[in-house]
């Protein structure tokens, strides 16, 4: 089994993990981060995953916030919107963190993680 290295993806400690998972702990988080990460490079407005997911604005600004807290989630203006897109990288970084030392370090059937690009 080859073994995702640090050159490849961003490291990942525990402190940074515990955010991460705590941040997508709640069933809201979990669907607007699925829905950013579906959304692939062009990200998402919040009006469409507000539109698309049912969630109230105030809410979803809540969501975001946490979610950008723990690095999941960038947004960047474009004119008057803002555009929420999926950090695949620290995503990348937590799923290499959680399965670092599967199998007790051996190689294992499940094989290497997939890696978002």
């Amino acid at each position: 089994m080859e073994t995702i290295t640090t050159a490849i993806l961003p490291s990942l400690d525990e402190p940074s993990a515990v955010k991460a998972l705590a941040a997508l702990a709640q069933a809201q988080r979990l669907r607007v981060f699925r829905a950013l990460v579906v959304a692939g490079p062009g990200g998402l407005t919040p009006g469409v995953m507000g539109a698309q997911l049912g969630v109230a604005p105030s809410a979803l600004s809540f969501h975001l916030k946490e979610l950008a807290y723990c690095g999941l989630v960038s947004s960047e203006p474009r004119g008057r919107n803002l555009i929420y897109r999926a950090n695949i990288g620290q995503m990348n970084a937590l799923l290499a963190y959680l399965t670092e030392q599967c199998c007790e370090g051996q190689p294992c059937g499940a094989g290497t993680p997939p890696v978002c690009q």
